[in-house]
């Protein structure tokens, strides 16, 4: 399976080789776009379905989950997609000014609904936080959390004791700038992905 996903993942252009500025301040050689996947319905319909067996598989029901919601805007697509191929509602949750996600455009969420948050990629898992805790604000009491790939190294449990389903665990090494052994051989990193840089 990890095979497959990476093979998917380079034909699409997804998995990136190079020298890259991660958000948060660090360096990294590789970086994972899923956009670049996402953006080819057949590929985002066919991962999506294997994830969804996946979770199914291992709750043991046909419809684990009421509401698939991924933060906004990396993971619309891919929320969608997996919502889709799991038979509930596909939403997404977008960043309040003040901090934190808020659920807009009329979308609501009751309290006895089953919750799968969506992220396309988990590094830190920070954004999938911050919409489990706008969750908790709702008084959602059943959630998980999936993703294509978890970036995250070797932490298996990035969200605790809840419940985590990926396709993919990839081990990318990264540094500060300090110590960027690319920096030190004279190369000059690029910030991809759509969030902006960590203040320091």
């Amino acid at each position: 399976m990890d095979d497959q996903v990476i093979a998917q993942l380079r034909e699409s252009g997804a998995l990136l080789e190079g020298h890259f500025l991660l958000s948060s301040g660090r360096h990294a050689a590789q970086y994972v776009q899923c956009a670049q996947v996402l953006q080819y319905p057949e590929r985002a319909e066919a991962l999506c379905r294997r994830l969804a067996e996946q979770i199914q598989a291992a709750s043991g029901e046909a419809r684990p989950y009421d509401v698939v919601v991924g933060p906004a805007m990396g993971a619309v697509t891919f929320a969608y997609e997996l919502a889709r191929a799991l038979g509930g509602r596909g939403l997404f949750a977008e960043r309040h000014p003040e901090g934190g996600f808020q659920l807009r455009r009329g979308f609501r969420i009751e309290s006895h609904e089953r919750v799968l948050v969506a992220e396309d990629v988990v590094t830190t898992g920070g954004s999938a936080r911050e919409v489990l805790a706008m969750l908790q604000t709702l008084g959602i009491r059943t959630t998980a959390v999936a993703s294509l790939v978890n970036r995250s190294g070797a932490n298996a449990k990035p969200f605790g004791e809840l419940s985590y389903y990926r396709l993919l665990d990839l081990e990318v090494p990264n540094w500060t700038a300090e110590a960027c052994p690319l920096c030190q051989e004279g190369s000059t990193p690029i910030k991809p992905g759509s969030r902006p840089q960590a203040s320091a």
